[in-house]
């Protein structure tokens, strides 16, 4: 079909009606996707071998409007003054921008949780450290995440063993015991998952703070919501993340520099939105 059979949008339903009816004995329909030079937007095509014509043109931002509702984009298109071309842009750039952010998230919840389980392991003295929780009355608000992670294992007929319980157990577990309603039972030993920790800092809080400030960012990620508003923000979260996590293991951060892509989207994401 060349481009001169495309229907203009004041004409456009008109033209459906038209052909829907001129064509309404056509059993089985074709659906094709094309797209006019210069313009990005999905046109789409119906017909059969009789000939085609179009019958609904979309733009991006429809499309995202049709599968993510009006009320999750409203922030975007407030904040691009409803200009639909830079709201899908900005859209897209919080995808791009949440996925830079996974692998070093994930990097730190496994160096924390396995740091912190070690030093559990030190201050029971034996494997199975969740054990003093149920007989610790200042640990006990914290048995319905033990026995919530114990009860998944089992659901999946596993047995439960400490290696399995770690991973089971929620990021927001492993920050909770950094927190200050623990701090006289847990965090003398805890402090030890943190031996590069600078002596001046060397207070709960300090570690406690941006822990969970990544906890947070880390479930705004994970449940789809949006973070590409401040990137001077994030990348403040970013660098925080890097040091806690070398005050855990020296070499991480150097280990993690080579695959970690977030400085490099955050810079394409500005100049792309021209965000300085």
């Amino acid at each position: 079909m060349s481009d001169k059979s495309i229907v203009k949008k004041d004409k456009m339903k008109k033209k459906c009606i038209f052909f829907l009816k001129k064509f309404g004995h056509i059993k089985k329909k074709q659906y094709f996707c094309t797209r006019s030079p210069g313009n990005s937007s999905p046109r789409y095509d119906a017909g059969d071998e009789s000939g085609f014509f179009v019958f609904m043109v979309k733009s991006e931002l429809d499309i995202l409007t049709e599968a993510f509702s009006a009320q999750r984009l409203s922030k975007y298109i407030a904040y691009n003054h409803g200009n639909s071309e830079k709201t899908v842009k900005h859209y897209k750039a919080n995808l791009r921008l949440a996925e830079s952010l996974y692998i070093s998230l994930s990097v730190f919840e496994v160096t924390l949780r396995n740091a912190l389980s070690r030093e559990l392991c030190n201050m029971a003295g034996k494997t199975d450290w969740f054990d003093i929780f149920y007989t610790n009355p200042d640990l006990q608000s914290l048995i319905p995440e033990i026995d919530k992670a114990k009860a998944l294992i089992r659901n999946r007929g596993e047995k439960v063993n400490t290696d399995k319980l770690i991973s089971e157990l929620t990021f927001g577990f492993w920050v909770m015991l950094l927190n200050s309603q623990y701090e006289r039972v847990l965090w003398k030993s805890l402090r030890k998952a943190f031996p590069n920790l600078p002596k001046k800092d060397r207070q709960r809080k300090n570690v406690s703070a941006p822990c969970n400030t990544l906890r947070r960012l880390r479930n705004r990620i994970f449940h789809q919501e949006a973070i590409c508003w401040d990137l001077y923000y994030l990348t403040c979260l970013h660098d925080n993340l890097v040091t806690v996590l070398g005050w855990m293991n020296e070499d991480m951060p150097q280990w993690l520099a080579p695959i970690d892509p977030f400085d490099s989207v955050c810079e394409d994401i500005r100049k792309e939105m021209g965000w300085k």
